[in-house]
């Protein structure tokens, strides 16, 4: 039987928001057995919570956005892929902005931040779902799928397009453990096209982004330097692995092409609202 865990100690960390560039205090503190994911704004009079779930998925664009109770997080998927890989059942997630701090744009800090607080085993079994079937969901004419397979144990197969002629076609094919999450999708940062970032920040996204937490690309090749060659797919990976956690935790084979947060969450709320009614997941 596995138990659920949760953090040893509470852990801090300030940066500035990758959409918003507003400062942000995060904490990660310890929660009850049976608590879940739980984000709450300090910044707010009233402290709301905003349950990691994917029933509280109200936007997807270029990130995952939940609200409950008045209130909003954004940008969440990197800390919960990190919470995800790290098999964390419980957590309490303080922060004092909308959005968590964007720090290498990536989840490698995050990672090593849970690492550091410690993990502890609590009293009560884990709920993980076994998947008893395929689920699927579709985009764009079929150009764009997400597919999650009954597995035994976690891995992420995806194939990312894009049409820049840098980039093209690229696959990342990961058993997802606790180590090779640190050493091959942790470090993987977000992308942009040079090209796009006036329009990003005339919509109010990307304000925090720089080269230090951003890999940009132009017509003339990268400007700043690559933690892997195939670095756009594993951070779509690392994507898939936070976006999923709001299903709850599961087995399964993820198989994708060209997904984003919009079909992930898609993905999660049918096999999150299937498996809860069947009694198999947490609700």
């Amino acid at each position: 039987m596995q138990r659920q865990r949760t953090l040893r100690k509470k852990i801090s960390c300030v940066g500035v928001g990758l959409h918003s560039g507003r400062e942000v205090r995060l904490t990660l503190k310890p929660a009850d057995v049976d608590g879940g994911i739980i984000f709450l704004r300090t910044d707010l009079p009233a402290r709301p919570k905003i349950h990691a779930t994917v029933a509280n998925v109200t936007a997807t664009l270029r990130a995952t956005t939940l609200e409950e109770n008045g209130a909003k997080v954004f940008t969440i998927e990197h800390l919960m892929s990190a919470l995800n890989a790290c098999g964390i059942d419980n957590c309490e997630v303080e922060l004092s902005a909308e959005e968590p701090p964007v720090l290498n744009g990536n989840a490698i800090d995050f990672f090593k931040m849970i690492k550091a607080a410690g993990v502890v085993e609590q009293a009560a079994e884990r709920k993980i779902i076994q998947l008893e079937k395929i689920y699927r969901v579709d985009g764009e004419e079929g150009k764009r799928f997400i597919m999650a397979l009954p597995y035994d144990g976690f891995r992420v197969s995806f194939v990312s397009v894009n049409p820049h002629p840098l980039i093209g076609i690229q696959y990342g094919d990961f058993e997802i453990t606790e180590e090779i999450y640190k050493k091959e999708i942790a470090p993987a940062r977000t992308i942009a096209y040079e090209k796009e970032i006036a329009a990003l920040h005339a919509m109010g996204l990307g304000l925090g982004g720089t080269l230090e937490n951003v890999i940009v690309y132009n017509d003339a090749g990268w400007r700043n330097k690559l933690n892997y060659p195939d670095e756009l797919v594993r951070h779509k990976i690392l994507d898939v692995i936070g976006d999923l956690r709001l299903a709850g935790i599961f087995n399964c084979h993820i198989v994708a092409a060209a997904s984003g947060h919009a079909l992930n969450t898609q993905l999660a709320k049918k096999i999150y609202l299937e498996t809860r009614n069947m009694g198999n997941g947490k609700s």
